[in-house]
């Protein structure tokens, strides 16, 4: 049986600018040959400006391959995120917040995510109004994944599945980032749906001082694929490209670039 594989490349926090015209054209451009979808996870634009969004969706003209993406906290600064959606959504671009959607045999899920900490120190769900609702942001996140991997699972039983974040499901891929801002950086409440849905492999970013892979406690392999992280590990080049192949969903390798 010849073995279907498909290449999936990832990059986070593009935190694009007006003045970025013509900075990623020729990245997208090279993108499109090496990989058959492009995920962004989060932070596409700087302040949460329309104008940046289109700016960014301009350069992905370029761009001959599919893109997922979901938004970070960047892109909700000037409240405008349903504007900034409906912009990439308008140009071919699929927003995940709490969608599923099926690509050459792989399903993709993607939620923002939120902070809440990690593992023994996840934040409770005690005291101030306050506080109650950041938590509840944080576990409202984690049931609209777990609502999208479940259609997959339903619909698609067989095939593997991915998903995008941009705040990170576990604590080992923001190691670097000063302690105390851990909660703000994910939350392992994101970690239930990958376990319960059995996720293939998770791609984040949002800590741009983080590390660039982890793994969960049940072996869910996850991606800190912030632009700055990427670059380290990628020796500057600004994509990271996982290779499934679809017979044998236990299998991957990394691409050279």
């Amino acid at each position: 049986m010849t073995d279907k594989k498909i290449k999936i490349a990832a990059i986070g926090d593009i935190h694009t600018r007006i003045t970025d015209k013509g900075r990623w054209t020729d990245h997208f451009a090279d993108i499109s040959k090496k990989a058959d979808v492009l995920l962004l996870c989060g932070d596409l634009t700087d302040s949460g400006d329309e104008e940046e969004a289109q700016v960014l969706v301009d350069e992905l003209k370029a761009c001959s391959i599919p893109v997922i993406a979901v938004l970070g906290n960047h892109d909700f600064e000037k409240g405008r995120h349903k504007l900034i959606r409906q912009i990439f959504q308008d140009n071919n671009v699929t927003i995940l917040e709490g969608e599923s959607i099926v690509f050459e045999g792989v399903g993709f899920a993607g939620v923002k995510g939120f902070g809440g900490g990690f593992d023994n120190h996840m934040l409770s769900m005690f005291g101030e109004d306050a506080m109650k609702a950041f938590v509840q942001e944080a576990v409202n996140e984690s049931l609209q994944l777990d609502r999208a991997l479940a259609r997959l699972e339903q619909e698609f039983p067989e095939i593997p599945k991915i998903v995008l974040l941009h705040y990170s499901p576990i604590k080992e891929t923001v190691i670097g980032e000063p302690e105390q801002i851990y909660p703000f950086l994910g939350c392992s409440r994101l970690v239930e749906p990958l376990h319960r849905r059995k996720v293939f492999a998770t791609f984040h970013g949002h800590a741009h001082a983080g590390k660039f892979e982890g793994i969960t406690s049940q072996g869910v392999k996850v991606f800190n694929v912030a632009l700055p992280v990427l670059k380290e590990a990628t020796n500057n080049y600004p994509f990271y490209i996982l290779e499934v192949n679809l017979n044998e969903t236990s299998k991957t390798t990394t691409v050279e670039t």
